[in-house]
């Protein structure tokens, strides 16, 4: 059942209880709108010009929030691959010791096994 374009839908909920999705189409309609033809805009649609301007920053604030977000994942990001790199050489570095400790005490274990102990006499 529509009226003058409009449907019931918009009749029957307050622009304020719109979902995002209508909010969203509303800015979108009118980016590209003078000032006068959005008065008249959200006169036909019984929007205040206020609340669509609080939309569209809204929408603007979105997406500047989406950038600011991406680039701090991107560094936080690069931060966390660098403290991997990081550890990963640290563990290579404490592996090859450890390779090198365990060589050493086979190393003693034969000698001590061949000429006897030594640290006795």
């Amino acid at each position: 059942m529509e009226k003058g374009g409009e449907s019931a839908r918009e009749e029957e909920v307050s622009p304020e209880r719109w979902n995002t999705r209508e909010k969203f189409a509303v800015v979108i309609e009118t980016a590209s709108l003078s000032e006068i033809e959005l008065s008249e805009y959200c006169r036909t649609k019984g929007l205040f010009v206020e609340q669509v301007e609080a939309w569209r920053d809204a929408c603007i604030e979105a997406n500047g929030g989406m950038a600011a977000q991406a680039g701090k994942l991107q560094k936080e990001l690069r931060t966390k691959e660098q403290e991997n790199k990081a550890l990963s050489r640290e563990l290579r570095r404490k592996e090859a010791a450890l390779a090198e400790a365990a060589a050493l005490l086979v190393l003693r274990k034969k000698a001590q096994a061949i000429w006897g102990d030594q640290e006795d006499e």
